[in-house]
């Protein structure tokens, strides 16, 4: 090859470098904003569950607490109408927050979800007939009280299936004690 040729060669592959280098930058710009509003979707995502999660397990708790709260009272023969209403309030505390996670959180966060709410509403139908002077064979505040308790595991169970789906590491038993 001559030294023309070479020369030639080399002004051809500069002027091609010249004209394809935009072309190259831009394309590799697109690909990194592309990941980066990837990695943001996943964040958003993420921050959209945990909390989601915060506020089921929150409401969740709490409606289980306010139940075991008017079951001891009831009990005791204190329920109030101001029990009453704290008690209706974190009822609609907790159906608003398992209607918003809804259409966030993964099938098995919602199946951990389903199987608390079959003891929380099943208690709390039962504690309303009850309340009225209305109650099946069977059904006193203490009795109810011991039904409530199956609740306890399924709450740790729902707590355990939020906790894997964020990735967070696992706790003992004790720790859950």
């Amino acid at each position: 090859m001559s030294a023309a040729t070479a020369a030639m060669i080399t002004a051809v592959v500069g002027v091609l470098g010249t004209l394809f280098a935009p072309v190259v930058t831009s394309r590799v710009a697109k690909r990194q904003r592309a990941e980066e509003r990837r990695v943001e979707e996943r964040r958003r995502h993420f921050e959209e569950r945990r909390a989601a999660y915060t506020s089921m397990n929150r409401a969740t708790r709490h409606f289980h607490t306010l139940l075991k709260d008017a079951l001891h009272r009831m009990r005791d023969g204190v329920y109030t109408d101001e029990d009453r209403a704290g008690l209706e309030e974190g009822r609609r505390d907790y159906r608003d927050s398992y209607a918003e996670a809804q259409m966030i959180v993964p099938d098995a966060v919602l199946a951990a979800s389903r199987r608390l709410n079959v003891i929380l509403a099943g208690v709390d139908a039962a504690l309303k007939r009850v309340d009225r002077g209305l109650p099946r064979d069977g059904e006193t505040a203490e009795r109810l009280l011991l039904e409530l308790g199956a609740a306890d595991p399924e709450l740790t169970a729902m707590h355990h299936v939020m906790r894997q789906d964020l990735g967070a590491p696992g706790r003992s038993a004790a720790e859950d004690a």
